[in-house]
């Protein structure tokens, strides 16, 4: 026994040496300062995972504004000098932004690759969905949006919400119930014609049930999510691939055809797969999970974040909710309970900069996205003072959140200030500086250049949304007001907004109007 341990020790211990001799890369004449790490394949991931912020740092201290960095397999060229992010967007001919966000859906999704070169489907994604998200399609769902989620404050919590007592509930659960099932009514619509059934509130009890589940599927799944990026199998979490595989039988367009007021995007992409790719039913409904992931995922702790902000500042609230109040006026809409429903546009939500500001400074303190390039061939990456090559099928990368807590940028940048993006003049503020320089990117939560997140209009009048029927219909607040403010969950880092470590009770009572 004892010498077959030593033998199997022996063993490891060469392999070690050898990764450690042939294995690892060795730096180039002209590249970036390269960090390797000690472990085989992983390399720096479990230092970047722990806390990505600080990582990156320590390296930018020791290497300064352009470094490698080996993470799971990967070797990332990360920049950290905000004057050199355009040379992500000005060097298109070397850098593919698809690869990775292609190959990612793929992984974690459970369809076949959507890259129209790998030839399963023709569809171009990032234009269907700035078709169906932008324009004239925006209008439709900051419509529909706006009536879903009246429905399900007033109507779908009926339990909670009948008389004016007070409710206490946990932030981030009201927040990811009331956005989850008000943002899938909105895409994927409601049971067809039950609108006309006789047995309206049963039905209505009934379909909220499977929204409901579908949550808790989505939450399950979504929990794993990380690993999925990293690219563990599924099949290495039970619960999370039977969440995965409910969500898409529930999205098999069999079922989507049973459903009434299917939003643009939807329909649109119904009819794409249909005719386009050659995916099979349960492919077709996974690329419909993949849609009703990146609609909520980020959403729901962005609004989570906003309304804490908001309910922690009592500065913040007054100046939200004025603008609120001055918006329904002009609007000519009155707030009541007798089965009236407040309508705001999109022109009328565009007139909010306060709660924009508000919005803004929540993502820029929740926020943890990463923007990814993969190099097409061998190149040379020019930056404003200098240059590096970089190796076919590397990764250059920006961590935004160096940006958002720069206190160069940001005065006292971990502080939340509801005004930070707003001008003297109580408008949109775009002026930021660096070292006396003014900034052409500042705010990057949502990516940047082509591949912007083509929902980001959206998130964002869904929010407002959100808070604009807070305020109007309920009174609201902490039930600690000395609570402190949760940390950020770092396991999602690098894929938007961080969910918070820990929920907040909070309590809510309808107004008596």
């Amino acid at each position: 026994m004892f010498i077959a341990s030593w033998i199997w020790g022996t063993v490891l211990i060469l392999c070690c040496g050898l990764w450690f001799l042939l294995g690892r890369r060795r730096r180039r004449q002209g590249e970036p300062p390269l960090e390797n790490g000690f472990l085989p394949y992983l390399g720096c991931a479990l230092e970047f995972g722990a806390n990505p912020l600080e990582f990156l740092r320590e390296k930018q201290k020791k290497h300064g504004h352009i470094f490698t960095c080996r993470v799971a397999g990967k070797y990332i060229h990360f920049l950290t000098d905000p004057f050199s992010y355009h040379a992500l967007i000005r060097q298109g001919k070397y850098l593919d932004w698809k690869k990775f966000h292609f190959a990612t859906s793929a992984k974690a999704f459970g369809h076949g690759s959507i890259d129209p070169a790998e030839g399963n489907t023709t569809e171009n994604f990032h234009q269907t969905f700035i078709r169906t998200l932008q324009g004239n399609a925006l209008d439709a769902l900051i419509e529909a949006m706006m009536e879903n989620l009246q429905y399900v404050m007033l109507q779908s919590r009926t339990s909670k919400v009948q008389s004016h007592a007070w409710v206490t509930e946990g932030l981030y659960t009201f927040c990811c119930q009331v956005m989850f099932e008000a943002g899938f009514l909105t895409l994927f619509g409601k049971e067809l014609n039950s609108n006309h059934d006789k047995n309206l509130s049963s039905k209505q009890e009934t379909e909220r049930a499977h929204i409901l589940n579908a949550l808790e599927n989505f939450k399950e799944f979504d929990r794993i999510f990380p690993a999925l990026v990293a690219g563990l199998p599924i099949h290495l979490f039970k619960s999370a691939h039977s969440a995965r595989e409910k969500l898409g039988e529930a999205l098999l367009h069999k079922n989507l055809l049973k459903r009434d007021n299917l939003s643009e995007l939807v329909t649109l992409r119904m009819f794409l797969n249909d005719t386009l790719s050659t995916f099979d039913d349960m492919e077709k409904a996974k690329t419909h999970v993949a849609v009703l992931w990146a609609s909520q995922a980020n959403t729901i702790p962005a609004t989570f974040w906003t309304l804490f902000y908001l309910l922690k500042s009592p500065e913040a609230m007054k100046a939200a909710t004025k603008e609120v109040q001055s918006i329904l006026e002009s609007a000519g809409e009155k707030v009541s309970l007798d089965g009236k429903r407040i309508s705001l546009n999109r022109k009328q939500l565009d007139k909010m900069p306060v709660l924009d500001s508000i919005i803004k400074e929540a993502m820029r303190l929740s926020s943890a996205s990463m923007t990814f390039r993969v190099a097409k061939e061998d190149f040379t990456l020019h930056l404003e003072n200098d240059f590096y090559n970089i190796r076919s099928d590397d990764i250059v990368a920006i961590y935004p959140q160096l940006l958002h807590f720069d206190p160069e940028i940001y005065a006292d940048p971990m502080t939340f200030k509801y005004d930070r993006f707003l001008n003297a003049n109580g408008e949109e503020k775009t002026d930021f500086y660096r070292n006396g320089r003014k900034l052409k990117y500042y705010y990057m939560p949502f990516g940047t250049g082509i591949a912007k997140c083509p929902g980001r209009l959206f998130a964002v009048h869904e929010i407002k949304q959100f808070l604009a029927l807070m305020f109007s219909y309920f009174e609201i607040e902490l039930v600690d007001n000395n609570v402190q403010c949760p940390s950020l969950d770092q396991s999602r880092a690098g894929l938007g907004v961080l969910q918070p470590a820990n929920d907040i009770d909070f309590r809510y009572r309808l107004k008596c109007l």
